[in-house]
């Protein structure tokens, strides 16, 4: 059997739960936004941890960012993989869990970031820094979307302006 001649669009579709979990699992940094004191909006480029259906994030003491979450826990978040198109996004509730510390719950969600974002060397990433203070955050989602593969959302076409339809933009996939 021929592949379609297009197959490096991938799946042109939102994710099921499983593919969900296995891409939130892949190591892909997240692009967290919160609210200064201002109200303006920041934005920063984090590691996470998906787990239970929430995300836990690290920042270290010094980050402005665990800052602004404290006061103003609403954030906006997007899980991208440039490669495959692929995005998780969304928005949720940052809530504090500890303080910046030494030694706290943050540790052993950390040593298995380190392994999922620099592979077998990210223990040794890691040990250099245990003596630096880290703030943990859970990340409780609100909302969430989900897509994959090199393609349009159906939601955004427009149809009738002279061009191709959906169906033959997307015919191979």
């Amino acid at each position: 059997m021929t592949e379609p001649k297009e197959s490096w669009r991938g799946k042109v579709r939102g994710m099921t739960e499983e593919e969900v979990e296995d891409f939130l699992n892949l190591g892909v940094n997240m692009y967290l936004a919160c609210l200064t004191p201002d109200g303006s909006p920041y934005i920063t480029v984090c590691w996470h941890e998906w787990r239970d259906g929430n995300f836990w994030v690290i920042p270290r003491q010094h980050s402005r960012w665990a800052e602004y979450l404290e006061k103003d826990p609403r954030v906006s978040f997007v899980v991208e993989q440039p490669k495959t198109l692929g995005k998780v996004l969304g928005r949720g509730t940052a809530e504090l869990v500890e303080r910046p510390n030494i030694g706290g719950e943050w540790v052993p969600i950390a040593t298995r970031m380190s392994y999922r974002y620099l592979g077998e060397n990210g223990p040794t990433y890691l040990e250099s820094t245990m003596k630096q203070p880290r703030w943990l955050f859970r990340i409780k989602p609100e909302s969430f979307e989900t897509w994959q593969g090199v393609g349009w959302a159906r939601r955004y076409w427009v149809e009738g302006t002279g061009g191709a339809t959906y169906e033959e933009a997307h015919a191979s996939v």
